[in-house]
């Protein structure tokens, strides 16, 4: 067993598996804690390196493209602090970290696993349900459906379109891009209905609009992952898409994935809350708050969801 245990977290290595476990120091970022830990396999690494530094080293692990749900839905966007493939090191266990650091190199030697990239996950990703309150509102993933509840801030064309709730099924792939504190960030749900759809993430009642809390917007990711994983892996898709997600048929997708939400039963109640979000939207659209084109993107998402 190798191990290296810093405020930081731990890295233990025990042949086959590095067991990755955020410390518990409040200067550890939120979202490596909310994670909690990971387990990855030896066949998943594609490489491990210790970088020492004046006051402080860092151990890198990087993986194979395609072996992790979570580099996939990030795409590399994540800040580095909050990397979970990163570990600060104290100047004074370089030597341990230069280890641990050998001893998987040295098996992933032995065992000769290779570089290029996977054909599947080798990494699961968070569990479900998971839920994740944001500054646009709150995103459940259930594993067979996405849920967005609204916030009181949330523009007024989403308020009007009610809950987003989208099949897992129908979903091609997810985009996400976290908000830096200077830029406003998103999560979209990509659907081939709304794949080509132009409404800012403000707008697009698909969509998360992050701006609030970067610290609280940025577990936003888990929800992004936990979708990915359940999608199919990107060496399998076909025809093209946006962001991370790519375009697919939906009988490639994993079977239970494929199975939709239930329809709901006409109801004299649905009918009149249809009703009542149709006449907001019109009426968004003669007060010139929404374009021809929002318009009618809204409009068909409302009627989707009924």
């Amino acid at each position: 067993m190798a191990e290296i245990i810093q405020r930081d977290g731990t890295w233990a290595f025990d042949g086959t598996t590095v067991r990755i476990t955020p410390g518990l120091h409040r200067s550890v970022p939120l979202f490596r804690q909310t994670y909690g830990e990971i387990a990855v396999p030896l066949e998943a690494v594609s490489s491990v390196v210790y970088e020492p530094e004046r006051k402080r080293g860092r151990l890198r692990m990087r993986l194979r493209e395609g072996a992790d749900p979570l580099l996939q839905a990030t795409g590399g966007r994540l800040p580095d602090p909050a990397d979970p493939y990163r570990l600060l090191v104290d100047i004074d266990r370089s030597g341990v970290a230069e280890y641990v650091a050998e001893e998987i190199r040295r098996a992933l030697l032995l065992d000769q696993v290779p570089k290029d990239p996977t054909k599947t996950y080798l990494l699961a990703g968070p569990p479900v349900p998971v839920s994740v309150r944001s500054s646009d509102g709150t995103v459940s993933f259930d594993g067979l459906q996405v849920r967005i509840d609204w916030s009181d801030t949330s523009d007024r064309v989403k308020r009007a379109t009610g809950p987003r709730i989208i099949a897992a099924g129908d979903l091609v792939g997810v985009e996400w891009l976290p908000n830096s504190g200077y830029e406003d960030g998103f999560l979209r749900f990509v659907t081939r209905e709304t794949a080509f759809s132009k409404l800012p993430p403000e707008k697009d009642p698909y969509a998360l609009d992050l701006w609030g809390s970067a610290r609280r917007d940025l577990l936003t990711a888990l929800v992004a992952t936990a979708v990915t994983a359940r999608l199919p892996h990107p060496s399998t898709r076909t025809g093209t898409g946006t962001g991370t997600g790519t375009g697919t048929d939906h009988a490639d997708a994993p079977r239970h994935l494929q199975a939709a939400v239930p329809a709901q039963a006409a109801r004299p109640d649905h009918h009149d809350v249809l009703l009542r979000r149709l006449r907001e939207l019109g009426e968004l659209h003669r007060d010139g708050v929404l374009t021809d084109e929002e318009f009618a993107l809204t409009k068909a998402a409302v009627l989707r969801g009924f």
